[in-house]
């Protein structure tokens, strides 16, 4: 406690303020400090930047079949694409479009989009959305086609982000995949049942004998 109040003492006060306060409050500093704070302004606005870059998306956006490349294929350099391509009249499609505009609020350094298919793939089968192709520098790096794949009619937006940290495409803080524990609940569910069906069949045996 001591230790942490007189770090907050040696913290010079223009540390603590906001850029505007900074510039209302010019009158109040000397020279010396002036100089700390004009290097210090600097600091604070080149943070503002990176962070700025790094947080330029932070929603699902809607486009059409003759931007697919440019907003897509050609996005700029590293940066992450996850496409929907998707029918409204598909309630999984629907699903996903929600999961998928919530990560893109909680992931905003990567590009979150989504297309009306029959807009960029003429004839494209039903049983083959949602579909969910992952890119980047222009290559597919990962891709998810029909329910099944994109994690069934129960998926959680969990789930959804786990599949996408898995690629690479977003950092999630997730320690374990949320689908295992439904998986273990299940495998252990069939195999109660196993064992219970064992047992009432030995018990038949032996009430026969």
């Amino acid at each position: 406690m001591a230790l942490r109040l007189q770090q907050e003492a040696m913290v010079k006060p223009y540390e603590k303020m906001t850029l505007i306060q900074l510039k209302e409050a010019e009158d109040e500093f000397d020279e010396e400090d002036m100089r700390a704070i004009e290097t210090y302004r600097e600091k604070r606005l080149q943070e503002w930047k990176v962070l700025k870059k790094k947080q330029k998306f932070g929603e699902l956006k809607e486009i059409s079949g003759n931007q697919y490349v440019n907003e897509v294929t050609n996005a700029e350099k590293d940066l992450w694409v996850i496409i929907h391509l998707y029918r409204s009249s598909i309630s999984m499609c629907l699903l996903v479009n929600q999961y998928l505009s919530v990560l893109a609020r909680k992931f905003p350094e990567a590009k979150f989009v989504k297309a009306i298919v029959d807009s960029c793939i003429q004839y494209y089968h039903d049983n083959c959305l949602p579909t969910i192709f992952v890119y980047k520098n222009g290559q597919i790096e990962a891709q998810f086609i029909g329910i099944t794949e994109c994690g069934g009619i129960n998926l959680k937006p969990e789930e959804l982000e786990w599949k996408l940290a898995e690629v690479g495409a977003v950092h999630t803080d997730l320690e374990e995949n949320p689908q295992k524990s439904v998986e273990d609940m299940l495998v252990s569910s069939i195999r109660n049942a196993c064992i219970y069906e064992d047992s009432d069949g030995s018990n038949s045996d032996n009430d026969t004998k």
